[in-house]
């Protein structure tokens, strides 16, 4: 489960939130170009995104907005590719991650990375609302 709360910035996402896993609970602090990470009882990191085009935090559907938002994929059709600053959960390993998201129309994004792919469906405002397999909003 997650629960975040979420203000646009001059058109940019900021975002607190608290992920409820089995064996973990994890908060974050999601700004422009940071992001600080911290498990209950647990390790912390901030990071900054440098040359990365976005943060994705493992098992957050939230993340996934953000190129949605940005690039206006809602309302287009070509697919982009991203390099991410990928934040694994819980183990908070930082890597990078090559993803691809491809507008289908819709309100409805194919998201692929590596050799795993979903299709994600977006409200309006560009906001996930079911990620096939992870999550659903309430």
């Amino acid at each position: 489960m997650e629960v975040a709360h979420v203000e646009m910035d001059g058109g940019e996402l900021v975002a607190t939130g608290t992920q409820l896993g089995a064996t973990y609970e994890l908060r974050y602090r999601l700004c422009p170009s940071a992001l600080a990470v911290e498990l209950v009882s647990g390790r912390s990191l901030e990071l900054e995104l440098g040359d990365a085009d976005f943060f994705d935090l493992g098992l957050s559907p939230l993340f996934n907005s953000l190129p949605v938002l940005r690039d206006g994929l809602l309302t287009s059709d070509s697919a982009r590719t991203y390099e991410m600053r990928l934040v694994d959960v819980p183990s908070l390993h930082v890597e990078r991650s090559e993803q691809r998201y491809e507008p289908l129309g819709g309100n409805v994004v194919r998201f692929v990375a590596g050799t795993f792919a979903a299709e994600i469906a977006f409200d309006d405002a560009g906001f996930v609302v079911d990620y096939p397999g992870l999550a659903r909003r309430a």
